[in-house]
């Protein structure tokens, strides 16, 4: 199976179109101002895929199964408050915490509804007719009770596409997430249909992926030798999304971070962003005399140091890509970044957004043992340097070839 940007672009588009048009259809049908969030198409392994949905939370969820223009299961969820809250407006009901036959009646035809405004959104970017069965009403709160049953679901080290789009109600807290799991043949089918490049293999994005968590895996270690501060990788994966909605995932506070560009096969940007609390912790245990309340913690030797760290991370999570590849990746001095939300990465996009639309995006969180230390890593390759490198990589390197990182310090330090 082989995939391009052209063909994981008709995806995204519908995706989208899916999206809205299912927002529009649940707003006609309970008068609740609706707005579509983002967007994702995930390559996702099983256990990202468990991690990510089970929260503890209790959920509601409408299924289906497709046929005809594409395969597979279609499933919009959403937790149980929101589903008994749209049940209630729905019914001009008081307030209830259970689903008795006529509740779960109502959920499940605003599932329909919803699930129907994707479907209808795929076939008409596809041109064709998607088929759809009799709605199936599902309530727990783990993954297995939602997908286990289904064989298009990956299992735990497979790496699988997925579509997710998110809804939100406006000025309530009620949101859908929704969830296509494609069947293998008819995915593949679609592909080649839509193709317009030689593409790449998909073993080769599984490949990718699992480069990339090696390199998730570096940055987390060098944090840990870098501050004394035990660190982790929690959930990671790749993205396939257009630019413009990368500063959408970007939390509106003030970040505090550094970028790089990166030059070789591939090449593209690199950004580590934290949030100012745990900017401030990496500071204190890199700099021991540093900062106190009267004093600016990123002044000159706070950034060095909030550099120094985002400069050897960038090194390891680099050179252990080049080391793979069998190529030889440079990145450029760091750059400082302090900024509110989604102005600390609009350069970014800015500048990749001169010859593409789309990106494929590694994103990851590193997270620290009992302290406040978050860090949100976003590699972003340029996608025809992708394409090139990823058609030569021999996957049997990924498992054998080590990283790399080299504990030097940047000028300034």
């Amino acid at each position: 199976m082989r995939l391009d940007v052209n063909a994981l672009g008709t995806f995204y588009r519908m995706a989208r179109e899916g999206a809205g048009i299912a927002a529009g259809r649940l707003t006609q049908m309970t008068g609740v101002e609706t707005q579509v969030g983002v967007t994702k198409l995930n390559f996702m392994r099983g256990t990202e895929i468990r991690t990510d949905f089970e929260d503890g939370a209790e959920k509601v969820g409408i299924r289906v199964e497709l046929s005809g223009g594409i395969d597979g299961h279609s499933i919009v969820v959403f937790d149980r408050e929101s589903a008994l809250s749209v049940v209630q407006t729905l019914l001009s009901e008081s307030e209830t915490d259970e689903f008795d036959e006529l509740s779960r009646s109502a959920a499940t035809e605003v599932g329909q509804i919803m699930n129907n405004g994707f479907i209808d959104g795929w076939a008409d970017v596809l041109e064709t007719v998607i088929d759809v069965t009799t709605p199936e009403f599902v309530e727990g709160k783990s993954a297995e009770t939602f997908f286990g049953d289904i064989d298009e679901a990956p299992s735990a080290d497979d790496l699988a596409l997925v579509f997710q789009s998110h809804i939100d109600a406006v000025g309530t807290e009620t949101g859908f997430r929704h969830y296509l799991f494609p069947e293998h043949d008819s995915m593949a089918d679609l592909l080649e249909r839509l193709r317009t490049s030689d593409g790449i293999e998909y073993d080769k994005l599984d490949g990718f992926d699992r480069m990339a968590e090696q390199g998730a895996d570096e940055v987390a270690n060098t944090a840990t030798t870098l501050t004394g501060i035990e660190t982790s990788v929690e959930i990671r994966r790749l993205n396939f999304v257009s630019l413009e909605t990368i500063p959408e995932e970007v939390a509106n506070e003030t970040l505090v971070g550094v970028a790089f560009e990166f030059d070789g096969t591939p090449s593209g940007y690199l950004l580590f962003l934290f949030d100012e609390d745990s900017a401030r912790e990496i500071i204190e245990a890199m700099v021991p005399t540093g900062s106190d309340d009267d004093t600016d913690e990123f002044d000159q030797m706070g950034k060095s140091a909030i550099m120094e760290l985002g400069n050897i991370m960038a090194s390891g999570f680099l050179d252990g890509w080049a080391n793979v590849l069998d190529t030889t990746i440079d990145h450029s001095t760091p750059e400082f970044i302090h900024d509110i939300g989604a102005a600390a990465v609009d350069p970014v996009i800015i500048q990749l957004g001169e010859n593409q639309d789309y990106a494929f995006v590694f994103d990851t969180m590193v997270v620290a043992d009992g302290r406040e230390f978050d860090c949100e890593v976003y590699a972003i390759p340029d996608e025809d340097d992708l394409e090139r490198a990823l058609n030569d990589l021999d996957v049997d390197r990924i498992e054998d070839t080590p990283t790399t990182a080299e504990f030097g310090e940047i000028e300034g330090s």
